[in-house]
């Protein structure tokens, strides 16, 4: 079958993608009437309601919405974490059975990548570690576990610092090194709580595309929580939250220009 690409023209980066007439992308993760609720009788809270979503390979998806939308919830239901009241959740077309404690920390150590706030690296082991540690417990053997740490490395330009300790590196180095940890065990899926939000704005943006980057070399499933308006025209597709009710949002003029009231794009100092 003819896969026909579209050249997409952004003026940080030419991208690829696949154009809308024809795909060959199989969706990886797949919620079918997901609901959660705290609480019984009269007192019951319901934060999400009847969520259903597809995440197809390769794409990237950011997620929006106030303080207690359930934003947080829902990656958290995603990343296997959290159980949802009902409905089901698909894993590359297998039901994950939230009963059955063995098999959610298979399905994270083997299919799930997750960032978080704060980079949340061990520190009390070297860059080089923290990445290897990622995968023995994903099974994986140890060439291909320092061929692949090497690969990261040199990818996000980290190879100078990996006998180094977090407390030794920036902010965004820490984060860099959180993206490369995230991808070391080749997960099909990328989570993305708030990976900015201690950053600031320069940093922030160069780490989210750097992200998404590296998750679209892997061809992986990237969602991504923020706060910050300004990222989102760097995302395939919107999903905006609130009281609980999920909604897709189209990519217009005006989400563009979010991103264009920011004028000095260049990396800082040291990232």
């Amino acid at each position: 079958m003819l896969h026909r690409r579209l050249l997409v023209f952004d003026p940080r980066r030419l991208q690829i993608r696949p154009s809308l007439g024809i795909s060959l992308m199989k969706n990886v993760l797949v919620c079918r009437g997901i609901t959660k609720s705290y609480g019984s009788g009269d007192l019951v809270e319901q934060v999400l309601k009847r969520v259903d979503l597809e995440f197809s390979q390769g794409q990237a998806s950011v997620l929006v919405g106030p303080s207690g939308s359930g934003k947080t919830t829902l990656l958290s239901i995603l990343g296997c974490l959290l159980a949802p009241s009902n409905g089901e959740l698909l894993v590359e077309n297998n039901p994950v059975n939230f009963s059955d404690k063995s098999s959610l920390t298979e399905v994270r150590r083997q299919k799930l990548g997750f960032i978080f706030q704060q980079a949340q690296l061990l520190p009390f082991l070297t860059i080089d570690d923290n990445l290897s540690v990622i995968g023995r417990n994903a099974g994986m053997t140890q060439p291909d576990i320092d061929q692949r740490v090497n690969k990261l490395l040199d990818r996000l330009q980290l190879q100078p610092l990996r006998h180094k300790y977090p407390s030794q590196l920036s902010g965004g180095q820490r984060q860099r090194v959180a993206i490369a940890r995230a991808l070391l065990h080749r997960p099909s899926i990328v989570l993305a709580d708030e990976p900015t939000a201690a950053l600031d704005w320069n940093t922030g943006k160069t780490v989210v595309e750097l992200l998404l980057e590296q998750a679209r070399i892997e061809n992986a499933v990237l969602v991504v929580v923020t706060h910050d308006t300004r990222m989102l025209p760097l995302f395939d597709r919107i999903l905006s939250i609130a009281d609980g009710l999920l909604v897709e949002r189209q990519q217009t003029a005006a989400t563009e220009n979010t991103f264009y009231t920011e004028t000095n794009l260049d990396h800082p100092p040291g990232f």
